[in-house]
């Protein structure tokens, strides 16, 4: 760890440390392609660019679960090249108030609309199980990928998830995003259910996920390190 609290990676320098409301400009524009279609059946109400202008207002609030303050980065040379988020059911109910607000301040006499679609879009990725550590809205730059760093993201998401006491890591991930679906189960996360979509908004259909976990008791990882 540096002076400035970087957890630095062996991979190629890389720099993994928590986000501030300075890299709304790198990090929300990622943070939208880790589901852009259902990013925009929530919250592109008016406009297609919509879903991400409000993650940029939420990103920037810092509180809830698109906030600054939920979000970890990946560095390489300075610039961001990758994001994530880790949280667990105890921040559900924060995370539900925090969106409220965002949501009636951006959206105004929309709001209804955009909190009831957030709802039906629960029933595909639901809100974090008790006992659960969840990985959520992990992105790297697509000219980067496949390149590590976000092997290197999800491993020290995961190593923290197991020192701070969780048995298990969730996430979800797109039907139509095999890519990165390879690289969890390369991971040891394994799929024990698929929830099916039918969600359909102006800007397409938003795809069946598969809902992964991972048991971070097993052999590889004993002792809390990564087996990466």
């Amino acid at each position: 760890m540096d002076a400035a609290g970087a957890v630095m990676n062996d991979h190629d320098s890389l720099a993994i440390r928590a986000c501030t409301a300075d890299d709304a400009a790198t990090a929300v524009p990622l943070i939208h392609d880790s589901g852009p279609i259902a990013f925009r059946y929530v919250f592109s109400h008016r406009h297609e660019a919509q879903s991400l202008e409000f993650l940029r207002a939420a990103f920037v609030d810092g509180e809830g679960e698109f906030g600054f303050r939920n979000h970890l980065v990946a560095e390489r040379a300075g610039a961001v090249i990758a994001v994530a988020a880790l949280w667990d059911a105890r921040a559900n109910l924060r995370f539900t108030v925090a969106a409220a607000r965002q949501i009636l301040g951006f959206y105004r006499t929309a709001a209804p609309a955009v909190i009831l679609r957030g709802l039906r879009m629960e029933r595909v990725v639901k809100p974090a199980a008790a006992g659960v550590a969840y990985i959520g809205h992990v992105a790297v730059v697509p000219a980067l990928r496949g390149q590590g760093a976000g092997r290197a993201l999800l491993g020290h998401l995961l190593g923290r998830a197991r020192n701070e006491g969780h048995a298990l890591a969730a996430l979800d991930v797109a039907a139509t995003n095999p890519r990165a679906r390879a690289l969890y189960e390369g991971l040891g996360f394994r799929t024990v259910a698929t929830r099916r979509s039918a969600l359909q908004g102006p800007w397409g259909r938003v795809p069946d996920h598969h809902y992964m976990v991972l048991d971070l008791g097993s052999e590889r990882w004993h002792g809390g390190t990564p087996g990466i």
